[in-house]
């Protein structure tokens, strides 16, 4: 067992002190996008005006052939693009890949004092985390990085699923988890192609009427990452971390998109990646408070400035229970309010 007092020591000597708390930033969307891709590249500093995160992404979605040029891609990026204050983060291939190492070595050495946030795949207990932890400190350290790079993990195995809570504990370089479906799909032989949202044939339906047993009996399309969903943001609230909701793949279908957005906002989730540009919108919609939810907080805390005793509002009652739950949504509003005039203007603040 590791030594508590040594949790925020160095993991490598001359590497920066590990950090003690998490910025909290806008994040409704990590954008992906491709850093082999010169025309997508061009567009990045536009793009970062409308993006909360940008993420260059070197695995699954980039051949064999492509690794390299999408990791000097994503160094030129890193070291000549304006993005503004919009961070910058990478997904490494996966650990047990042949090109994860000089992804690390490369984007350290030549960017990482641009470099926010690595984001590590298909991570399976805290082992990976602590040789990421290790690996950086050392690269830090060697190339004069000045400012600690945090390490966000994706949650795609059932052995990730099942040791998350030890996951978000093991660094405090740990920024977040994303829940990536279709690997953890392909992890538990669970038997759909989709890359997330729900299922038609995963259902709850009625029992039948006995007055009439042949008559259509209504049903309910469930919802096949609510468990996952659930562990993930209670693992990510018990440290302070920040969960994310991943993919979803169907970019014909913005309706259940924005639905299994809505999901994740709700559940406790900060916001969700975006494959496509019209996947921006979406998830700036669907992770921004509805103003008229924010303003009715404000009533609440207006009303329980110290947050102790009780009051009825439209009639319903309001504690101390719900002056925490409007905190959190005014909170969030007044982060949002600062990038966003729109919705600094909607929220009254």
């Amino acid at each position: 067992m590791r030594n508590p007092r040594d949790f925020l020591r160095p993991q490598a000597m001359g590497a920066p002190a590990p950090p003690t708390s998490i910025p909290i930033k806008p994040s409704r969307m990590i954008h992906f996008f491709d850093p082999s891709n010169p025309k997508m590249t061009a567009k990045l500093p536009e793009l970062a005006r409308k993006i909360d995160i940008l993420l260059g992404n070197l695995e699954d979605a980039v051949p064999a052939d492509k690794k390299a040029e999408a990791r000097e891609g994503l160094v030129k990026v890193a070291k000549e693009a304006d993005l503004g204050d919009t961070p910058l983060w990478v997904r490494v291939n996966s650990l047990d890949s042949p090109w994860v190492l000089d992804d690390f070595l490369r984007l350290v050495g030549e960017a990482g004092d641009k470099i926010d946030v690595v984001m590590v795949p298909k991570v399976e207990g805290p082992w990976d985390i602590h040789y990421v932890d290790r690996l950086l400190a050392q690269l830090e350290a060697k190339h004069n990085v000045r400012r600690p790079i945090l390490v966000h993990a994706l949650l795609e195995t059932a052995q990730g699923v099942a040791n998350v809570e030890e996951i978000v504990a093991a660094s405090p370089r740990m920024q977040g988890i994303s829940l990536g479906p279709a690997d953890l799909a392909a992890s538990r032989r669970m038997k759909t192609t989709r890359v997330g949202g729900g299922h038609p044939g995963y259902v709850v339906r009625a029992d039948p009427d006995k007055s009439n047993p042949t008559a259509p009996r209504a049903a309910a399309q469930q919802d096949l990452w609510h468990y996952t969903m659930a562990r993930m943001v209670d693992a990510c609230a018990s440290v302070g971390i920040l969960p994310f909701y991943g993919p979803f793949g169907d970019i014909s279908d913005p309706v259940a998109c924005e639905d299994q957005f809505r999901n994740a906002f709700l559940m406790g989730c900060v916001g969700a990646w975006t494959l496509h540009p019209s996947q921006v919108e979406i998830a700036k919609r669907v992770f921004s408070p509805p103003p008229e939810e924010v303003l009715f907080a404000k009533r609440v805390i207006e009303a329980m400035p110290d947050g102790r005793g009780v009051v009825m509002l439209d009639g319903k009652m309001q504690d101390d229970a719900t002056w925490k739950q409007c905190q959190v949504m005014v909170n969030l509003a007044k982060l949002l309010a600062e990038r966003d005039p729109e919705l600094k203007k909607a929220y009254g603040l």
